[in-house]
């Protein structure tokens, strides 16, 4: 009956969005419409996970929904080999960042950063 899923994060600027989950994070860029120019949705692959970006104002035009982007109801995990070398590579890059790495327990090390609309981003790996 259902045949797949994707998380789809409301944002104030799809520019900043593609940047930091295309450029920063590594994600491919899948699908965007319109196809020319400033897109108001994107979808977004890493490993099979798929993320859409949609600017708020496509949210209040199509759904009625008026998003209010880094409000902290969830946290998009994106697991790495390194968090210590991507939290430093994100940070010099200008990214927000709320907690650095630390151990966690279960043997994971996660480090707690803001992309760029304020959604909270957690990267994670494990410990040797």
């Amino acid at each position: 009956m259902y045949v797949s899923a994707l998380v789809n994060l409301y944002t104030r600027d799809i520019e900043a969005g593609l940047h930091f989950y295309r450029d920063l994070l590594g994600f491919a860029e899948t699908f965007r419409t319109p196809a020319e120019g400033v897109p108001e949705h994107v979808e977004l692959q890493l490993n099979g996970f798929t993320i859409g970006l949609g600017t708020v104002e496509a949210a209040s035009r199509v759904h009625g929904v008026e998003a209010a982007p880094g409000s902290p109801a969830m946290v998009l995990v994106v697991w790495t080999e390194n968090v210590d070398a991507a939290f430093d590579e994100l940070v010099a890059a200008g990214v927000p960042a709320l907690q650095p790495p630390h151990n966690t327990g279960n043997s994971n090390r996660n480090a707690l950063l803001r992309d760029p609309d304020g959604n909270l981003v957690e990267i994670v790996a494990k410990t040797a």
